[in-house]
């Protein structure tokens, strides 16, 4: 099968290309500045930004599947404001659908976000949210995946939760119980080639998390306590949180904002885990302890 990895040099597209490719598939992976050296051997490279659909369209001709990762991060305050959440994520999947349309594109998987919703609290949620509009009502046969956070080499969540969150006293909005269900990028990666291959996912959403439910407490205990530091978490109050996150949002150059501010204020797990679609339960995945120490 040819396969077309739009996003594919990022943190999940890699892992999945490394997947796809082992299990023998032909792999391109679509990007803005793509790095031939940076993805995985027998991977093709294509350049092209899904904002410009003149730069994309030629690459989903003579393809079997298409899978659409191009995503900014919900962590940090993109450059230019949130209103680019939904050039790229709405009108990014506007012209990778209409591309895949046009090139006769069987399969087409969607990467979304657990809850996302086209009336929802944040400007990544709705964007999302609207993006998956988009896809059902068009003619490909489509598969959404909702995935929780996404934790692996290479990944933000980790890095992103150091710096929020440093060790010994840690200041985290409302205590920092709002909660996660992490899941590893070597979990994720196998179960995104399956939708690609078994016909019975068409038509599908699922909602992905990883095997536990963490609080950003635990989170950050469990990230400082590996590294052999401790952490006392001290709560600031959820008005004086977003009191400072509304001003960061007005200054040039802040690296969040209200948007971050309203995505600690509901949980981020899964109502029912759809790892059963793909043959597995929670038990068999990993934990973000045994990521962090290398079991």
């Amino acid at each position: 099968m040819k396969v077309l990895v739009v996003g594919g040099s990022g943190f999940i597209g890699t892992a999945l290309s490394e997947e796809l490719a082992a299990r023998e598939h032909d792999v391109t992976v679509l990007s803005r500045h793509p790095d031939e050296d940076g993805v995985p051997t027998g991977v093709e490279t294509v350049s092209g930004d899904v904002t410009d659909y003149g730069s994309i369209e030629t690459a989903f001709e003579g393809q079997d599947a298409v899978v659409n990762l191009v995503s900014l991060s919900p962590l940090f305050k993109p450059k230019g404001g949130d209103g680019v959440h939904f050039d790229v994520h709405l009108g990014g999947t506007e012209n990778a659908v209409r591309a895949a349309e046009e090139a006769g594109v069987g399969r087409f998987l969607q990467m979304s976000a657990l809850g996302a919703d086209a009336n929802g609290p944040t400007a990544y949620i709705k964007a999302k949210g609207q993006a998956e509009e988009v896809v059902k009502g068009s003619a490909l046969d489509w598969v959404i995946f909702r995935p929780s956070v996404v934790f692996g080499e290479g990944g933000e969540f980790v890095s992103f939760t150091r710096m929020l969150a440093p060790p010994y006293v840690t200041p985290l909005p409302g205590g920092g119980k709002t909660r996660f269900q992490p899941i590893w990028v070597g979990d994720l990666a196998p179960m995104l080639a399956d939708a690609l291959e078994g016909d019975e996912h068409v038509g599908k959403t699922y909602e992905i998390g990883g095997p536990e439910r963490l609080t950003l407490a635990d989170v950050a205990r469990e990230i400082h306590e590996s590294e052999g530091r401790s952490v006392t978490v001290v709560p600031v109050p959820m008005a004086l949180a977003g009191v400072g996150l509304g001003v960061a949002e007005r200054v040039p150059g802040s690296p969040m904002g209200m948007d971050q501010y309203r995505s600690l204020t509901f949980d981020n797990t899964t109502d029912h885990n759809d790892v059963d679609a793909f043959g597995r339960t929670e038990s068999d995945l990993k934990t973000l302890r045994a990521y962090l120490t290398g079991d």
